[in-house]
């Protein structure tokens, strides 16, 4: 019997029309492939469900409410799937795909985000070899994760960033070697993958609690980063310099994180650079930080980190406890010292 794929149609550049305005997600999208793509439904190739969004979106409109309408249509549908294909639009897919490798817990099956820099309606595209390549990857069954295919790579989903606006390859994954590369085949690097799971699968919805990120840069103000940091605010993702530093001489603004993390803010540092990782006590600047109650985020992005963040703060852990878990390695999203 073949495998079964569920593809869920969530909106993007893949499924899009050219409107009055510029391009828009239209429905329709599986009649278009059908159309474009007849070899997707031909021997050798997986039986294919289609889902759509009722309201697709412009992945720039993505919200957390979204992140649950997705991993509940996965739940709702998981003991009918060898695997998953997201269809959804790039410039948030890394937020999605690090959101959704917490949210699914104990994932014992491919949940593969893809989409396209080209709609499927254009002659020349890159979404036809993403999908077909997305759909292949899933019906496996044997990646038990949240990935991000796209261009020549299958990368793990929170280790994921959007890093060329315009080329083909989009994404980049800085600190994390890709899960396979796509050429004339499919190389799949089984020592990179997650272990198989040992419990259940299960849901953890998130909630509406209040994250938010920080950039440093010079001359930033005191004042703005405490109205930034003031309720309802319950953590946050700062973005420092380098190996994690930051203005240490500047005395008002580490008083402003000191004074939010009394509060109980959970702050967790990444690095502004595309690849490395925070260490706090390598620098009197980042000293300065950790004094402050900053807890280093290692080599995460700074969408694992928020979507962590959230999830942590969403599974109902007191401040403590998520500062704890911040630094452990739950999905894969970072690298743990050894």
């Amino acid at each position: 019997m073949k495998p079964s794929v569920c593809v869920i149609y969530t909106g993007g550049t893949i499924g899009m029309l050219p409107a009055v305005d510029g391009y828009r997600p239209a429905h329709g999208l599986r009649e278009r492939i059908v159309a474009e793509i007849p070899r997707l439904s031909g021997a050798g190739m997986p039986r294919i469900e289609f889902v759509d969004f009722d309201q697709l979106i412009d992945s720039a409109n993505a919200h957390p409410s979204h992140w649950n309408t997705i991993a509940k249509m996965i739940i709702d549908r998981y003991d009918l799937f060898a695997g998953f294909v997201v269809l959804h639009g790039t410039d948030t897919m890394a937020y999605t795909a690090s959101a959704l490798s917490f949210m699914l817990q104990g994932l014992g099956k491919p949940v593969i985000m893809t989409g396209s820099q080209i709609p499927l309606c254009e002659i020349r595209n890159d979404a036809r070899d993403n999908l077909i390549a997305s759909v292949l990857i899933a019906a496996r069954g044997d990646i038990p994760e949240v990935c991000v295919c796209f261009g020549r790579y299958l990368l793990r989903g929170n280790r994921t960033v959007k890093a060329n606006a315009f080329g083909l390859d989009a994404f980049d994954s800085p600190n994390c070697l890709p899960l396979a590369d796509i050429g004339t085949g499919v190389r799949v690097h089984g020592e990179r993958l997650l272990a198989s799971p040992e419990k259940p699968m299960s849901l953890q919805m998130l909630g509406a609690n209040v994250v938010t990120t920080l950039r440093l840069f010079p001359g930033i103000s005191a004042d703005a980063t405490r109205n930034a940091l003031d309720d309802p605010v319950r953590g946050a993702v700062l973005e420092c310099y380098g190996a994690g530093t930051g203005p240490s001489e500047d005395d008002t603004l580490m008083a402003v994180f000191a004074h939010a993390t009394e509060r109980g803010v959970v702050i967790v540092a990444v690095t502004q650079c595309l690849t490395g990782s925070v260490t706090l006590e390598t620098y009197a600047a980042g000293s300065a930080l950790a004094q402050a109650g900053v807890i280093g985020g290692r080599d995460m992005t700074t969408e694992a980190a928020l979507t962590k963040l959230r999830y942590l703060i969403d599974s109902g852990l007191a401040p403590a406890a998520v500062r704890e878990m911040i630094a452990r390695d739950l999905r894969g999203e970072l690298t743990e010292e050894r």
